[in-house]
C-alpha cells in the first residue's frame, strides 16, 4: 500500500471514531452542493453527483441532509456559491502535492494554501508544476473477501484497466475516469461487495521520506486537509509503514 494510500486509511480510521467527523461531513455536504450545482439533481445523469452521494453514504451523512445539500445545488433552498479551484506545490523531501479546493474566496484559499506548504517546509508551484507527475483515475474499493484473481476476472471483464492487493483492507479497482461508474456497476452485479467509488490522482513515482521530512510531510497533510476549503491532497510520497503508524498515533 503505497504511502498516500495508507495515509488515507488513517484518516477515515480518525473519522469513524469521531476525530475529524466534522471535517468530513462538512466537505461531503460542499461536494453533494456543487455537485448538484454544475450537472442537476439527478444522479443518474450527474456521475459526480453519483460519486459524492456514494461518499456520502460511506460516511452514514442522513438521508435528509444529503437531500438538502443537493436542493442548495439546484437553486430550491438558500446556499452558499462555491468554485473549483487546484494548486500544484511540492512539500518537505520534494514531494509532489495536488491540492483541490472548493472555496467562496480564492483569494483565502490561495493565501491560506500557501502559508500552510511555507510553514511545513513546502511551497506553492506554478500551474502544471507537479500535474504531469499523476494520473487522474477511477478508483473503486472492493471489500475484503473474494480473493484476488476472482476480482481480477470481474474488474477485467468489467473493462477496468488495473486491481492493487491493499491486504486486508481489500482491493482498489483502477479505470479509466470515464469509465468509473459502468465498472462500479458491473462489478456489483457480479456479486462483489464494494466501498467507496471516486476519481483520484495517482502518482506515476513516488519519494521515500524519512525522519523529519517524513514527521513534516505527515503534519503538512493533517494542516491541509484541516483547512475548511481544501477538499482533496493527492501526494506521492512513500514513508516507512512502522514510521507512518507511530507519527500519525
Amino acid at each position: 500500500m503505497s504511502g498516500h494510500n495508507r495515509w488515507s486509511k488513517i484518516k477515515r480510521q480518525k473519522a469513524a471514531m469521531g476525530a475529524t467527523k466534522g471535517k468530513l461531513y462538512s466537505k461531503l455536504i460542499k461536494e453533494l452542493t456543487v455537485a448538484a450545482r454544475l450537472g442537476g439533481g439527478d444522479p443518474s445523469g450527474n456521475a459526480r453527483l453519483r460519486v459524492s452521494m456514494g461518499q456520502a453514504r460511506e460516511a452514514n451523512i442522513p438521508r435528509d441532509s444529503i437531500d438538502r445539500a443537493i436542493k442548495k445545488g439546484t437553486g430550491e433552498l438558500e446556499g452558499a456559491s462555491y468554485e473549483e479551484v487546484t494548486y500544484e506545490g511540492y512539500g518537505p523531501g520534494g514531494v509532489a502535492l495536488i491540492i483541490e479546493c472548493l472555496t467562496d474566496n480564492r483569494n483565502r484559499s490561495a493565501s491560506d494554501v500557501r502559508n500552510l506548504l511555507s510553514n511545513h517546509g513546502g511551497n506553492l508551484g506554478a500551474e502544471g508544476a507537479v500535474g504531469w507527475m499523476f494520473h487522474k483515475k477511477g478508483v473503486i474499493v472492493v471489500k475484503p473477501g473474494p480473493s484476488e484473481d476472482q476480482v481480477m476476472e470481474q474488474a477485467l471483464e468489467a473493462g477496468a484497466e488495473d486491481i492493487v492487493d491493499q491486504g486486508p483492507d481489500g482491493f482498489e479497482v483502477r479505470t479509466a475516469p470515464a469509465d468509473l461508474h459502468a465498472v462500479g456497476s458491473k462489478l456489483e452485479a457480479a456479486g462483489l461487495s464494494l466501498g467507496e467509488q471516486k476519481w483520484t490522482f495517482v502518482p506515476q513515482n513516488t519519494v521515500k521520506v524519512e525522519g523529519d521530512n517524513a514527521k513534516r510531510m505527515l503534519k503538512l497533510m493533517d494542516a491541509l486537509e484541516d483547512n475548511d476549503d481544501v477538499q482533496h491532497v493527492h501526494a506521492n510520497f512513500e514513508i516507512d509503514e512502522s514510521l507512518m503508524q507511530s507519527l500519525s498515533a
